[in-house]
């Protein structure tokens, strides 16, 4: 984490006002939560439309705070502890972030995309991870407020930062590109999600393709090659070095092989042909996100056999095809933690093709901030599903109920309200021997499901 003296903070931020008395006082470490302050910390209080953090200096200093920085013109600042005034204190986090990240000798990977994002951060730090230190993004710290905090929390031995860059509208991961400055960025894909904001997938494009905004000279972008609105506004960008990854032997990185298994999956790669790589995630949309990680890796100069470790050691981030047993031998897929058209209709295709179960049983709630299309876009989930394989369809919420009219299975689809009446549904009719998936967007919290069928 950051550790620097109160004089080197105040130039990083180009702040005013600190006291001569306190220009060699050490802080080790930021937060902007002051339930959260650790003893040593220096704390940024962020003033927000429905929120004023300078209100909580005190629980900040009693909590152990060193030091605050202070907005201009905000009252009672406090006297107990270095005070240092900027203009506005979210630019100043930034700018920190920024200065913190220019003065380390790392290499920046930068992640954005619809789908995909927080997959392909564990898989290129796993890969990464071989050869350098490598530090990432925790959790879902990939903002204008957690993207700043997690390059401050870095070690200043680290060798390779991986930071993931979400959005919602244009001009956010232009920001974030232009703070992390990324020597490498990568676009996993195009969906739908944030259409009510961007438009439309063109829009969406756009948006992600910011990322380039930040990218050192020399750096690479890594984008998917299956995607045409991708292909078509990089081939307008001048000085940017671009590598394509995808299903589409045309792009630079494709696979040759894909097999998918119950507990990972196996593929071989164009540039090595004679090797088979196992990948500790599930589906085939992992393989896109591990062929993304191995161009990046490749321009890092780590070797082919490292990443073949990498991949099989992976550990992804909670919640993310992730497979859990239930005493009674039940098979979970814990999905939940996000859900668009495109990565519904991935895990659903990852289903179809498993074998060796009793019954397949799919639960699938609302995909969120769709824009005026995300009637459409749930019915043609709905659409999606095999009933050829799949034995029960639950959805839940009142999206989910338009994947239910349009769905089929062997033996039944039911739409929910009531959560706890879908899921003493779906535990009256798994047993042992069955697999059940469960996807939706974070806030239908569809986890509590895959508690309730774990106990």
């Amino acid at each position: 984490m950051i550790k620097r003296i109160l004089k080197s903070i105040q130039d990083m931020v180009n702040g005013t006002g600190l006291e001569t008395t306190y220009e060699e006082v050490m802080i080790q470490g930021i937060t902007i939560n002051s339930r959260e302050v650790v003893k040593g910390n220096l704390f940024i209080p962020i003033k927000g439309e429905r929120f004023n953090g300078h209100e909580f200096i005190e629980s900040a200093i009693e909590q152990g705070a060193t030091a605050t920085l202070w907005k201009t013109g905000e009252p009672n600042a406090p006297t107990s502890i270095p005070v240092i005034y900027v203009e506005d204190t979210l630019l100043a986090l930034q700018a920190l972030a920024k200065a913190y990240r220019n003065e380390l000798g790392l290499k920046v990977v930068g992640i954005t995309g619809s789908n995909g994002k927080t997959s392909t951060k564990d898989i290129v730090a796993s890969v990464l991870g071989t050869t350098y230190k490598v530090q990432k993004t925790q959790g879902n710290f990939n903002n204008h407020f957690g993207l700043p905090i997690t390059i401050l929390q870095l070690e200043e031995d680290t060798e390779v930062a991986v930071l993931e860059m979400g959005m919602s509208g244009f001009g956010e991961i232009e920001l974030l590109s232009t703070i992390a400055e990324p020597d490498a960025a990568i676009v996993t894909n195009i969906g739908e999600a944030h259409m009510m904001e961007l438009g439309s997938r063109d829009g969406i494009a756009k948006a992600k393709l910011e990322i380039v905004a930040g990218l050192k000279e020399g750096g690479v972008l890594v984008y998917n090659g299956d995607e045409p609105l991708l292909l078509d506004r990089v081939a307008k960008m001048k000085d940017v070095t671009a590598i394509t990854f995808g299903d589409d032997a045309s792009s630079d990185y494709y696979p040759t092989s894909i097999e998918l298994k119950a507990d990972g999956t196996t593929f071989t790669l164009n540039k090595t042909d004679n090797t088979t790589y196992f990948l500790n995630a599930l589906g085939k949309h992992n393989v896109a996100n591990a062929l993304a990680a191995m161009a990046v890796a490749k321009s890092f100069d780590v070797p082919y056999e490292a990443m073949k470790e990498g991949l099989a050691s992976l550990q992804l981030s909670k919640m993310r095809m992730e497979v859990e047993k239930a005493p009674s031998g039940l098979t979970i897929i814990n999905d939940a933690y996000n859900a668009s058209p495109s990565a519904m209709k991935a895990a659903l295709n990852f289903v179809h093709g498993l074998t060796g179960y009793g019954k397949k049983i799919v639960v699938l709630g609302d995909m969120l901030e769709l824009g005026e299309q995300e009637v459409a876009f749930h019915q043609e989930v709905g659409e999606h599903i095999d009933k050829e394989t799949i034995d029960y369809v639950f959805t839940f919420g009142p999206l989910g109920e338009e994947i239910a009219k349009t769905a089929q299975a062997r033996t039944g689809v039911q739409a929910y309200r009531d959560k706890e009446a879908l899921i003493n549904e779906v535990k009256s009719v798994a047993t042992g021997n069955d697999l059940v998936i469960v996807k939706a967007s974070r806030g239908m919290k569809l986890e509590e499901v895959v508690e309730a069928l774990r106990n």
